[in-house]
C-alpha cells in the first residue's frame, strides 16, 4: 500500500485508521495548509510591489464628475473619506503613515491608538513556542519515535511546518513596527496554528486510547501542549495583534468589535459590555457605541459611489458586496454541513445502546461530547453567516437611503402628476400565471389579482420596472412615496440581503446532503419522501405568493387609510372648527375595513400553511414507511426510523426556507425596482440653467431673463383638457444688482414663479435665465471686503423652518457673529418675541414650525436670509404675515436698512405703497407675463398702479437708514400666533428674562418619550380584552391544549410501539432529530415561517412507522389519527387567535382615532406630526401583523419547554439535579438580554423619527436647500441619521447573536447532560426512553432560544401597544353633543355674542390668559379684535370655539351658552377663516364641499366672491342661472376641443371644479389657498363669522373686493385683525392687552381719543391719514343707520367690564 493509498472506511470502531493518521494528517494537510499560505503572501506582495509603483502616478479623481459637467451638489462632503475594509493594518498605511487612518475620521472627533496588552510579549512567547515545537519534530526524526518510512516523513514534514512559521512569527517579532513589515502574517500563523490544534487533537486522542510507544506518546503530548498554547493564545489575542485607532465622536464611544479576538468575535463575548450596561441601567442612545468606521454612512456610501456602476441596481448591489456575500456562503455552507452532525450522533448512541458490546465504552463517550462540540461549531457557524448577514444589511440600508435621500435633493422642484413607482410591468406579468397549478390554488384560497384589485393598488404595492421613463416623464413620486421608500422599501431590501445566504448556501447544502444520508438509510424507500418534499417546494412558494399577494394588498389598504389618516391630523384644526371629525372618522373607518379584510386573508393563508406545514411530516412518514416495510418488506429498526424522520425533518426545513425567501426575494425585487424608478427620475436643470456665473454673452454680470419662457413639469406637460400647465411667458428682466427690485401683481399671476424660474426650479423652454446660484454654498469665496459671497439666499412665501431652535435656524450653519445677530434680531423685528417666548431664541420652533405663529417664522425666515452672507436675496411676499407698522419697521429697517447695504434684494410683494416708491427697479406681473417694467417713477407717472400708489402716506425721509436700530419699539412685532403653545405663555413670561436655554431645551414637549422597563400589566390588559371576554380566553386554553396534547399522545405513542420490540433489539423511540438550530433563521424575514415551525410544537415530534414484529398498519394508522388531530387543533387555535387580534386591531384603531381626533387643541400643538403617524403606521402594524403570531409562538415554546423538561425527567430523573442549574442559568440569560434588547429595540424605534422627520423637511424645503446652495450640509446631517439609527440596530443584532450562542451553548449542556446520565442508566432504562430522552434533549436548545427571542419581541410588539395606549389616555374635549341641552334647530339664528365676567387660561398651573372679558357683540356688527403679541387676540377667538374652556363666566350666543352645548352643536353653527389655510389633497370642489352638500351653482357663486373667478368668465356648469346671458369670443372657447394647440395663455383653474389640489394645496398660490378657504366659509353662510386675518397674502386690489363682499354678508363678523384698513371701517374695535379690555368702541371714536392704544397702533402703521378718513367715513354712515334702529349703542362704545 503505498502513500495516501488508504483504505475506506478510514474509521475503524472507535479510531481513524493509522495510515489516514500518518499520511493526511500529519504529512498531506499540513503541506496543504503552509502551501496555500505561501502561495498567498506570494501573490500578495507582488500585488503589493506593483500598486505601489503605480500610487507614485495616482491622480485623485472628484467623485466620478467628468470635466465640463455641473458639479454635483449632493456628493459626500470632501472631510467624509472611504474606509478602508480591510481587518488588517496594511491599508491603515497611508504613505508610510501607520495612523493616517486618522483622515477617515470625522472632523471634530477624538481619536486615540489603542494597543493591544503585551502586543510583543505575546509574539515573542508565540516564538519560544514554535521554537520548541520544531525541538520536538528534530527529536521526533532523530529518535524515529513516531515509527518506518510513514514516521520520518512525518516528522521531517512537521519539522517543515514549524520552520516555515517560526519565520513568519520572526517576521512579526523583528519588522512589525517598521516600514518592511509584511502585512497579514497573523492571519497565516493563527489559520496555522488553528489546523495543527485540530490534526493534532485527533492524533493526541489516538497516543492515549491507542499509544504505540512511550517515547511517540510522550512527543504527541508535549506536542500537543505547545499546539494548544499556540492555539489558544490566537483565538485569546486581539485579531491582528494590532493598535487600532478608536475614534470617540461626539462623546459616543466607539464600537468593541475591533478590539475583539477570535474567541470574543464567534462566541460574541465582545457584546457582553454593552448587555451587562443595559442590565444595570437603560440604555440612552448616547450610551450605544459607534458603528465601525468602514460601517459609517458616509465611508459605505463613498466606497460605492468609487464603485462605476454598470448594471441594473439589483444586481450592482450584489456585485458590490460579492466579498461579504461569498465569506457569508462559505459559513453557511459549514454550517449546513455541520447542522447534519448531531443526527448522525444519535444514530450511532442508539446503536451502541442496541448492541453495546460491538464497541469499547469510550466510543460511546466520544459521541456523547462531540453532541455538544458540533453543535457549538455549528452555532459559529450559523452566527458568523448571519452577522456578515446584518453587516450588509446596514451598509445597503446606509447606500439606499443615501442615495434616495441625494436624489431627493436633486429631483426637481414639481411636476404635473404623482407617479406610482412599479407600474410599469403590471402589465405585463399580471396574467403570467393564470392557468397555473399554483395560481389555482392561489384562487382557492382567494389569493388571485383581480383587475379591479391591481387598480387599488397603490405605490407601496406596486411590481418594480427598470425603465427609466414610464408614462408622461413629468411624472414624479410624492412626498408620501419617497418616504415610503426610505422607511419601507430599503427596509425590505436590506433585510432580505441579510439572509441571502440561506437561498444560495445553506438551503442548498442542506438538501443535498440530506439526500445522500436519506439515501445512505433508506435507498429507494427514501423517494416518496423525496416527492412529498418536492410537493411541498410549490406550495411553499405558492403561499409565499400568497402571503406576498396579501401583503401587498394590505399595504395598498394601509397607504390609503395612513394617507388620509395623515391628511386629517395635518388638518385638524380645520376639521375640529368645522366639528367634521365624525365625518372623517367613517372615512378612516372604511379605510381601515378594506386593511383588516386583507390582513384576515392574509392571516388565513397563514393558518392554512401552518396546517400544511403540521401534515406533511405525518405524509412522508407515513409513505416512505410503508415503502419500506410493505413493498420492500425491510425490517424498519429504530435506529433506522429516527434516523431517517430526523432527516426528512432535516430536509423539510431547506424547503420551507426556499419557498420563503423565493418569495421574499421577489418581493425585495419590487421594492429596489421601485427604487431605482425613483432614482432615475428627471432632476432639475437648476445647476445647468444657472451654470457657476451670471455672465451674459458679453461677460457683464446679469441678474434676470433673455427671452424666457418657463413651464412647471416637462416641457410637454398638458392637461387632460388639453391647456398646458401653468407657464411664464417671453420673459426679459435685467433686475439691478446690488439695489431693491419688486415683483409685484394679481393673485396668481406668477409673482413666485418667476422667482422659482430664477432659482432654476422651473423647466425652461426657450431663452436663458441669469442668477449665481450654481455653485454650493462651501465652493464660494467670500469678498473679503464686504464679507459677502456671490450667493443666494430665498424666503420662501410659506416660510420653511427645520425642526430645531431659533438661533439655529437663523444661523443656518453661518459661523456665530453676536453683533451681526442681534441687528438682525432687531432688524427683523423678533426682539420682543424672543423677550415673550420662554426659552428665548433657544426656544425650538417644532415640526414646520407649530409652536410659532405665521409672522414669527416669516420673520425668521428673512432673518436667516439676512444674516447670511449671500449678497443676492430673493424674498417671496415677507411682509404680507405681519401688521402693517411692523411690515413698516421691516421694511425701513431691514430692507432698506444698512445690513442690505451692497446687496441685490428681489422682493415680491403686494404692498405696493410701502415698496414700490423707494424701490430701484419694479416689475408687474399678470397671468404668467411682464405687463410693465422700469423705475418705480415711469411705472408711477404711466398710471401702471392705479389709486394705490397715490395714497397719502408717512414714509421714512430717506431711502436708507444709516444704522440699525438699538431696539424695536414695543408695539412692533405685534401679532399672534394661532397656536396655544404661543400664547399660553405670552403673559406670564413677557415680564421674565430668558431662562437658562439649553436645559429647557432638552426637556422639549415634543421630544419622543421611550418607555422604560418592562411592559406593565395595563397594557397587556388593554390588549387581552380588546381580543375577548373569558370565554374567549377559555376556547384559546381548550385548543392550545389539544395542540400539546397531541404532540405528547403522539411521543408517548412511538415509545409504546418501540417497546413492542424484542427486549434485545432495543429499539429506540422518537424522531424530532431537530438538529437544525433555529438560530439559522433567526428573526428572517421568514420568521413568521420559523415560528410556524416551533407553533406546530411537538405534534409532528413523531410520526415513526412500526416495526415488522408488529401491526404496522395499526400503529401508522394511530399515529396518524394523532398528527392530522393535532395539525387540526393547530388549525382551530391559530384562527380563533387571528379573530382575537383582528377584533382587536378594530377597536385599538377605532379608539385611537378616536382619542387623537378628541384631543384638545393643546395637544397638537406640543405634538409632531411625524410622534402620531408613528403610532397609526408602524405601531398599529405592529399590533396587526405581529402581536398576535408572536403570542402563539411564545405559549407553543413555553409548552414545549415544559414537555422537554417532563419527558427527560421522567426518563433520567437525575437531570432534574443538572436541570435546576441550566434553567437558573437560562433565567439570568433571558433577563440579561431582554433589558437590553428591550432598550436597543425603543432607541432604534425613536431614532427612526429624527430621519424620518428629517426626509420630510427637506422634501417641504428643498427649494430653499438648493437657493442656499447646502446640499452637502443637509446630507452631512442626513448620514448622521442614519448612523444614529443604524447604531442600536447592529448592535441589537449583536445581543441577538450573542443570546443565540449562549442558549446553543445551555442547550448543548442539557443534551451532554442528557446523554451522561443516558450512559450511566445503561441497563436500567429502555431504548425507546432513552431515544426521547436525547431526541428532546437536542431540540430543547432550540425552544429555550425561540422563547427567549419570542418572548423578546412579543415585549418589543406590546412596546407599540403601550405607545397606542399612551395617546388613547390624552385629555378629551367636551361631549360632541350633549342631548338635554341641545340648541334649536335654526340656532344661531341672529348671532349675537357675549362675554360675561370670561375668564380661561390654558393649564391649570398658569395664568389666565384672558381675564374678566365682559362686552356684548350685536348681532350682524362687524368686529376688530387687536392688540399686542400675546394680548389674547387668538386666544378670544379660539374661546368663541370651546378649545379654551372657560375657567369662569360664561359666553352667549343668541343668548345661549356655549359651555352647556355639545362641541358639534357649537362649532357646526358657527364658522372660522384660520390665518393658514388648510386645503386637502383631492379637487377644488371635494375642498370646497368634501360631503357634497352644496351644487355647483352655489360653490361657483362662492367662488366669484372670493374673485377666484371673475365675473365675465365662463364657468364648466351648464345651463346656470349664474352664467352672463351672452358670451364674448374670448370666453367661448369650446371645452370639447382637447385637439386644438394649447393657447399661449395660463388657463383659470377653479373654472373647472374638478381640477386637482395637491397635498396642502402645493399646487395653488399662497394667495389662492386663503381665498380658497374664505370660499369654503362663506358657502356656509355663516351667522358667526371668525375671521384670522384671512387675506393677507392676497393682493391690494383683489383684498379690497373681498372686503365689500364681507361688508355684505349679514352675519356677526370677528376679525384679528394685521391689516388695519380692513377693520377701520367695522361696526367696532376691540383692544386687548394682556387678556383684559383696553378699549372697545367705533374705530373713528378710538381714532379720536388721545393718547389711545387703538389711536397709537394707526399712528405706528405710517397710514393714519388714510385710515383715519375710511374710519370717519364709516362712522358718519351708521350714525345715519342708526337713527332708525332700536337698539343703538353706547356712543362711547365703552364695556361694561374695561
Amino acid at each position: 500500500m503505498g502513500f495516501a493509498e488508504c483504505p475506506w472506511p478510514i474509521w475503524r470502531v472507535d479510531d481513524f485508521t493509522d495510515c489516514f493518521q500518518q499520511d493526511y494528517l500529519k504529512v498531506l494537510l499540513p503541506l496543504v495548509v503552509i502551501s496555500l499560505s505561501f502561495l498567498q503572501l506570494a501573490i500578495q506582495n507582488i500585488l503589493r510591489t506593483v500598486k505601489l509603483k503605480r500610487s507614485r502616478q495616482y491622480v485623485h479623481i472628484g467623485n466620478g464628475i467628468a470635466p465640463g459637467w455641473p458639479p454635483n451638489h449632493t456628493e459626500l462632503p470632501p472631510e467624509e473619506e472611504p474606509v478602508s475594509e480591510s481587518d488588517d493594518g496594511e491599508d491603515l498605511t497611508i504613505n508610510g503613515g501607520r495612523l493616517a487612518l486618522v483622515k477617515t475620521t470625522t472632523k471634530g472627533s477624538i481619536v486615540q491608538a489603542d494597543a493591544p496588552p503585551g502586543q510583543i510579549l505575546s509574539v515573542a512567547v508565540e516564538e519560544l513556542a514554535v521554537a520548541c515545537l520544531v525541538a520536538v519534530e528534530a527529536a521526533a526524526l532523530a529518535t524515529g519515535a513516531y515509527g518506518g518510512q510513514r514516521g520520518a516523513i512525518a516528522a521531517i514534514t512537521g519539522l517543515a511546518v514549524w520552520v516555515y512559521v517560526l519565520l513568519l512569527t520572526s517576521l512579526r517579532l523583528f519588522l512589525g513596527n517598521t516600514q518592511w513589515r509584511v502585512p497579514r502574517l497573523w492571519n497565516h500563523t493563527a489559520a496555522i496554528y488553528s489546523c495543527q490544534w485540530l490534526f493534532n487533537l485527533i492524533i493526541f486522542r489516538s497516543a492515549l486510547v491507542h499509544p504505540s510507544s512511550r517515547l511517540a506518546q510522550t512527543l504527541v503530548i508535549i506536542e500537543f501542549a505547545l499546539t494548544s498554547l499556540l492555539f489558544g493564545m490566537a483565538i485569546s489575542t486581539r485579531k491582528g495583534n494590532k493598535t487600532i485607532i478608536l475614534e470617540w465622536e461626539d462623546g459616543i464611544e466607539p464600537g468593541r468589535e475591533n478590539l475583539a479576538s477570535l474567541f470574543s468575535h464567534y462566541t460574541f463575548s465582545w457584546v457582553d459590555s454593552i448587555v451587562w450596561a443595559g442590565w444595570k441601567e437603560p440604555l440612552d442612545i448616547k450610551r450605544v457605541w459607534n458603528l465601525l468606521p468602514k460601517d459609517k454612512a458616509a465611508a459605505v456610501l463613498a466606497s460605492y459611489r468609487h464603485f462605476k456602476k454598470t448594471t441594473a441596481l439589483s444586481l450592482h448591489l450584489v456585485k458590490y458586496f460579492k466579498g461579504m456575500l461569498l465569506v457569508q456562503a462559505v459559513w453557511a455552507v459549514l454550517g449546513g454541513v455541520l447542522t447534519f452532525a448531531p443526527t448522525l450522533l444519535l444514530k450511532a448512541i442508539l446503536q451502541y445502546v442496541e448492541n453495546p458490546g460491538e464497541a469499547p465504552r469510550n466510543v460511546l463517550w466520544l459521541y456523547v461530547i462531540l453532541l455538544p462540540v458540533t453543535d457549538i461549531a455549528r452555532s459559529v457557524c450559523d452566527g458568523q453567516a448571519l452577522w456578515i448577514g446584518r453587516k450588509i444589511c446596514i451598509n445597503i440600508r446606509a447606500i439606499l437611503v443615501g442615495e434616495i435621500y441625494a436624489k431627493a435633493l436633486r429631483r426637481k422642484a414639481a411636476a404635473g402628476k404623482d407617479t406610482v413607482l412599479g407600474g410599469a410591468k403590471k402589465k405585463d406579468t399580471a396574467g403570467a400565471s393564470k392557468g397555473s397549478i399554483v395560481a389555482k390554488a392561489k384562487r382557492l384560497f382567494g389569493l388571485g389579482k383581480d383587475a379591479k384589485d391591481d387598480k387599488a393598488t397603490t405605490n407601496a404595492a406596486g411590481d418594480g420596472s427598470n425603465d427609466k421613463k414610464t408614462g408622461d416623464s413629468d411624472e414624479q413620486a410624492n412626498l408620501g412615496t419617497i418616504i415610503n421608500l426610505m422607511s419601507v422599501d430599503s427596509f425590505k431590501v436590506s433585510e432580505v440581503t441579510a439572509y441571502l445566504h440561506f437561498l444560495v448556501a445553506a438551503a442548498p447544502t442542506q438538501l443535498l446532503v440530506s439526500i445522500i444520508l436519506l439515501y445512505e438509510v433508506m435507498g429507494m424507500s427514501a423517494i416518496p419522501g423525496f416527492v412529498v418534499m418536492a410537493l411541498l417546494l410549490p406550495i411553499n412558494i405558492a403561499f409565499g405568493k400568497g402571503f406576498n399577494s396579501s401583503q401587498k394588498k394590505i399595504m395598498a389598504a394601509t397607504d390609503k387609510r395612513i394617507h388620509t389618516t395623515n391628511e386629517i391630523l395635518q388638518n385638524i384644526r380645520i376639521i375640529k372648527y368645522f366639528a367634521w371629525e365624525h365625518r372623517f372618522a367613517k372615512i378612516v373607518d372604511e379605510k381601515r375595513r378594506a386593511e383588516l379584510k386583507a390582513l384576515r386573508r392574509r392571516f388565513m393563508i397563514w393558518a392554512a400553511a401552518v396546517a400544511v406545514w403540521n401534515t406533511v411530516p405525518i405524509l412522508i412518514t407515513f409513505f416512505s414507511f410503508l415503502m419500506y416495510t410493505v413493498v420492500e418488506n425491510k425490517p424498519l429498526y429504530p435506529s433506522v426510523a429516527f434516523t431517517a424522520i430526523s432527516l426528512f425533518m432535516l430536509l423539510r426545513y431547506p424547503l420551507d426556507q426556499l419557498g420563503d425567501m423565493i418569495a421574499h426575494v421577489q418581493e425585495s425585487k419590487v421594492s429596489i425596482d421601485r427604487i431605482e424608478e425613483f432614482l432615475s427620475e428627471e432632476e432639475t436643470e437648476k445647476f445647468e440653467q444657472l451654470g457657476s456665473d451670471n455672465l451674459d454673452e458679453d461677460g457683464n454680470k446679469v441678474i434676470g431673463f433673455r427671452d424666457a419662457t418657463f413651464i412647471w413639469g416637462s416641457k410637454t406637460t398638458v392637461a387632460d383638457d388639453g391647456s398646458m400647465a401653468f407657464r411664464l411667458l417671453d420673459l426679459d428682466v435685467d433686475f439691478k444688482i446690488g439695489k431693491l427690485n419688486v415683483i409685484t401683481g394679481p393673485t396668481g399671476s406668477g409673482k413666485t414663479s418667476m422667482l422659482m424660474a430664477l432659482l432654476g426650479e422651473m423647466t425652461i423652454m426657450n431663452g436663458r435665465v441669469y442668477l449665481p446660484g450654481g455653485r454650493s454654498r462651501e465652493d464660494v469665496h467670500v469678498d473679503p471686503d464686504t464679507g459677502l459671497a456671490e450667493t443666494c439666499a430665498y424666503v420662501a412665501q410659506q416660510a420653511w423652518l427645520v425642526n430645531a431652535s431659533i438661533k439655529d435656524n437663523i444661523l443656518f450653519s453661518a459661523p456665530f457673529d453676536e453683533q451681526r445677530y442681534r441687528d438682525v434680531i432687531v432688524a427683523c423685528a423678533l426682539e420682543r418675541d424672543l423677550e415673550v417666548l420662554d426659552n428665548g431664541d433657544e426656544t425650538l420652533v417644532g415640526e414646520k414650525g407649530i409652536t410659532l405663529s405665521g409672522g414669527q417664522k416669516q420673520r425668521i425666515s428673512l432673518a436667516r436670509a439676512v444674516y447670511s452672507n449671500s449678497k443676492h436675496l430673493l424674498l417671496d411676499d415677507c411682509l404680507s404675515a405681519v401688521d402693517s407698522h411692523t411690515a413698516q419697521w421691516i421694511f425701513s429697517n431691514c430692507i432698506m436698512g444698512p445690513l442690505m447695504r451692497h446687496r441685490t434684494c428681489i422682493l415680491v410683494s403686494h404692498n405696493i405703497p410701502l415698496c414700490v416708491p423707494l424701490s430701484d427697479y419694479v416689475v408687474t406681473m399678470a397671468n404668467g407675463r411682464v405687463t410693465a417694467q422700469g423705475s418705480p417713477q415711469e411705472l408711477i407717472a404711466a398710471g401702471k398702479f392705479g389709486e394705490d400708489i397715490l395714497l397719502p402716506k408717512s414714509v421714512p425721509g430717506s431711502a436708507h437708514i444709516s444704522r440699525v436700530p438699538s431696539r424695536v419699539p414695543s408695539s412692533v412685532g405685534d401679532e399672534s400666533g394661532n397656536t396655544l403653545v404661543n400664547e399660553a405663555d405670552g403673559d406670564q413670561h413677557q415680564a421674565k428674562s430668558n431662562m437658562t436655554k439649553k436645559e429647557t431645551k432638552k426637556q422639549d414637549a415634543m421630544e419622543e418619550a421611550k418607555a422604560v422597563g418592562a411592559v406593565q400589566w395595563p397594557v397587556l390588559k388593554l390588549y387581552l380584552k380588546s381580543m375577548g371576554r373569558w370565554w374567549f380566553w377559555a376556547v384559546a386554553a381548550l385548543v392550545f391544549g389539544a395542540q400539546q396534547f397531541s404532540g405528547v399522545a403522539s411521543s408517548l405513542w412511538i415509545k409504546e410501539w418501540s417497546n413492542q420490540y424484542a427486549a434485545e433489539e432495543s429499539v429506540k423511540a422518537q424522531f424530532n432529530m431537530n438538529s437544525q438550530s433555529y438560530s439559522s433563521q433567526t428573526l428572517s424575514p421568514t420568521y413568521f415561517a420559523s415560528i410556524a415551525n416551533y407553533v406546530r410544537g411537538n405534534d409532528t415530534t413523531f410520526s415513526a412507522a412500526g416495526a415488522p414484529e408488529v401491526n404496522v398498519h395499526y400503529y401508522l394508522f394511530v399515529l396518524a389519527l394523532i398528527g392530522i388531530a393535532g395539525a387540526g387543533a393547530a388549525l382551530v387555535r391559530d384562527l380563533w387567535l387571528f379573530f382575537g387580534a383582528l377584533t382587536a386591531s378594530w377597536k385599538l384603531h377605532d379608539r385611537l382615532m378616536r382619542a387623537v381626533t378628541g384631543a384638545r387643541f393643546k395637544f397638537f400643538d406640543v405634538t409632531p406630526l411625524g410622534q402620531m403617524m408613528n403610532r397609526f403606521s408602524k405601531d398599529l402594524e405592529a399590533v396587526d401583523q405581529e402581536v398576535a403570531p408572536i403570542a402563539i409562538g411564545v405559549m407553543s415554546c413555553a409548552l414545549g419547554i415544559v414537555v422537554t423538561v417532563v419527558l427527560i425527567a421522567y426518563v433520567t430523573p437525575m437531570f432534574l439535579v443538572a436541570g435546576i442549574f441550566i434553567t437558573l442559568a437560562y433565567v439570568f440569560l433571558g433577563q440579561f438580554y431582554l433589558h437590553a434588547s428591550r432598550d436597543l429595540k425603543r432607541l432604534e424605534s425613536v431614532s427612526r423619527s429624527p430621519l424620518y422627520q428629517q426626509f420630510g423637511e427637506t422634501l417641504s424645503g428643498v427649494t430653499t436647500i438648493r437657493a442656499y446652495g447646502d446640499e452637502r450640509r443637509f446630507i452631512r446631517d442626513n448620514l448622521a441619521r442614519i448612523n444614529t439609527q443604524l447604531r442600536p440596530f447592529i448592535y441589537l443584532w449583536a445581543a441577538n447573536r450573542w443570546l443565540a450562542f449562549r442558549t446553543d451553548v445551555l442547550g448543548d449542556l442539557v443534551a451532554l447532560f442528557s446523554g451522561v446520565f443516558v450512559i450511566i442508566s445503561l441497563g436500567k432504562i429502555d431504548a425507546g426512553s432513552a431515544g426521547i430522552s436525547l431526541s428532546y434533549a437536542i431540540g430543547f436548545a432550540d425552544n429555550i432560544l425561540w422563547l427567549v427571542r419570542l418572548y423578546a419581541m412579543n415585549e418589543q410588539n406590546m412596546n407599540s401597544v403601550e405607545r397606542i395606549k399612551e395617546y388613547l389616555d390624552v385629555e378629551q374635549e367636551a361631549a360632541a353633543v350633549v342631548e338635554e341641552n341641545r340648541p334649536p334647530e335654526n340656532w344661531p339664528s341672529k348671532g349675537a355674542v357675549e362675554f360675561i365676567n370670561y375668564s380661561t387660561r390654558y393649564r391649570k398651573e398658569l395664568d389666565p390668559v384672558l381675564r374678566n372679558l365682559t362686552f356684548k357683540i350685536e348681532a350682524r356688527e362687524k368686529i376688530g379684535i387687536v392688540g399686542r403679541t400675546g394680548a389674547g387676540k387668538s386666544s378670544l377667538a379660539l374661546a368663541i370655539f370651546r378649545a379654551l374652556e372657560a375657567d369662569e363666566g360664561k359666553i352667549l350666543i343668541d343668548d345661549v351658552d356655549i359651555g352647556l352645548i355639545g362641541l358639534r352643536d357649537l362649532r357646526e353653527a358657527i364658522t372660522i377663516v384660520p390665518q393658514e389655510p388648510t386645503l386637502f389633497m383631492g379637487t377644488i370642489r371635494s375642498n370646497l364641499d368634501p360631503f357634497n352638500t352644496y351644487t355647483d351653482e352655489q360653490i361657483f357663486t362662492a367662488l366669484r366672491r372670493v374673485q377666484l373667478i371673475q365675473p365675465h368668465e365662463l364657468t364648466a356648469v351648464t345651463n346656470s342661472p349664474l352664467l352672463p346671458e351672452a358670451t364674448t369670443a374670448a370666453n367661448s372657447v369650446s371645452a370639447s376641443e382637447p385637439s386644438r394647440p394649447p393657447s399661449a395663455t395660463n388657463k383659470n383653474i377653479f373654472l373647472d371644479l374638478s381640477s386637482p389640489v395637491t397635498e396642502s394645496g402645493n399646487n395653488l398660490s399662497q394667495g389662492q389657498r386663503q381665498l380658497l378657504c374664505l370660499a369654503r366659509a362663506l358657502l356656509k353662510n355663516p351667522t358667526v363669522l371668525v375671521m384670522d386675518e384671512a387675506t393677507a397674502s392676497i393682493d391690494y386690489a383683489t383684498d379690497s373686493a373681498i372686503q365689500e363682499t364681507i361688508r355684505e354678508l349679514t352675519s356677526t363678523i370677528i376679525t384679528i385683525a394685521h391689516r388695519l384698513q380692513t377693520i377701520v371701517d367695522y361696526d367696532k374695535v376691540l383692544v386687548l392687552d394682556k387678556g383684559q379690555i383696553v378699549e372697545y368702541g367705533h374705530p373713528w371714536e378710538l381714532m379720536k381719543k388721545a393718547g389711545g392704544s387703538f389711536r397709537g397702533m394707526c399712528e405706528m402703521s405710517g397710514d393714519y391719514n388714510t385710515l383715519a378718513v375710511a374710519a370717519k367715513k364709516a362712522y358718519k354712515a351708521k350714525q345715519l343707520v342708526d337713527v332708525d334702529e332700536e337698539d343703538g349703542e353706547d356712543g362711547n362704545g365703552a364695556p361694561q367690564g374695561a
